[in-house]
């Protein structure tokens, strides 16, 4: 039976439509982009949203996931389903821009990870990453490997380290939701900061009855502030991405990047606010950012 194939217009209506259901914080700046750009991205963004939300997911088993997520990356590897319409608008954009799809196997291998520390039965629940170099690998995975996917949109000048400034600016951004995330993560069974970092501040995470994170010697907040400065850093080096982009692309990459990097301000100023809700940007504020990204007055630190 022949599968029915998804309009060209379609499937980019359908990827734009997840990506500005989902992408919260990432749509602000995409939309700064050029028509083409824009809907390529967001087709890229809609196949991330669909590997990371099975790791997400609650309805599958753990080798479930892990299978879908084999088959996710399998339908890269072969021509388009043309009765899915994300698959459709990836293989159209790889057609147009430079996209190094291969950076979705590392997307896949992340989130993988993911439902790998979620199949772990011992408790008290302990931290899946040894050492920060450890999680650093996994950020460039689920994180790093997106940036390098939009830079092959946005194109660049000529540079020998435009790839690693895009890396490092995801992981930059993984580590922010990471910091944001730990009263989540921890209720969801994970631990991402890493064992060498909290046997360092003498932190052992918990929750009280409130769900509220524990923090009796102040430790996990001098955790959160060192952590905090040392993502400054990777942001630091990401941004250096932005002179070798074209106007649009460089108004759509500091505008999500600045909405991430203000929100880590807003936690190392009150590592405290973390511990009992999940913090973020109010709609006004995310504007503004992009506001100044597109007309040039957001300048990189």
């Amino acid at each position: 039976m022949t599968q029915a194939s998804t309009p060209l217009g379609e499937a980019y209506a359908t990827c734009e439509a997840i990506t500005r259901r989902e992408a919260r914080n990432f749509y602000y700046g995409i939309r700064l982009l050029p028509k083409e750009k824009r809907a390529a991205l967001c087709a890229v963004y809609a196949l991330a949203r669909r590997i990371d939300d099975i790791g997400d997911g609650t309805l599958q088993a753990h080798d479930e996931k892990l299978a879908a997520l084999e088959r996710v990356r399998e339908s890269l590897r072969r021509p388009a389903d043309p009765s899915d319409p994300v698959l459709v608008g990836v293989a159209d954009a790889a057609a147009r821009f430079p996209i190094p799809l291969d950076a979705f196997d590392e997307l896949v291998d992340g989130v993988a990870a993911d439902v790998r520390m979620d199949a772990r039965t011992e408790l008290p629940i302990a931290p899946f990453y040894g050492t920060f170099d450890d999680l650093v690998g996994y950020c460039r995975c689920v994180a790093g490997s997106v940036g390098r996917l939009c830079l092959g949109i946005f194109g660049a000048r000529p540079h020998p380290d435009a790839a690693h400034f895009a890396d490092a600016l995801g992981i930059a951004l993984q580590q922010t939701n990471i910091l944001r995330d730990i009263r989540e993560d921890l209720q969801n069974g994970r631990i991402y900061l890493p064992a060498q970092d909290l046997e360092r501040f003498g932190v052992e995470l918990a929750l009280d009855e409130h769900d509220v994170l524990i923090d009796k010697r102040g430790g996990l907040a001098e955790l959160i502030a060192y952590s905090a400065e040392r993502a400054r850093t990777w942001y630091a080096d990401g941004l250096r991405l932005i002179p070798l982009l074209d106007r649009r692309s460089a108004a759509c990459a500091t505008a999500m990047a600045g909405i991430y990097r203000k929100l880590l301000d807003d936690i190392a100023a009150d590592p405290p606010s973390v511990y009992h809700q999940r913090r973020s940007l109010t709609g006004w504020q995310k504007a503004a950012v992009a506001t100044r990204a597109l007309t040039g007055t957001g300048a990189t630190r």
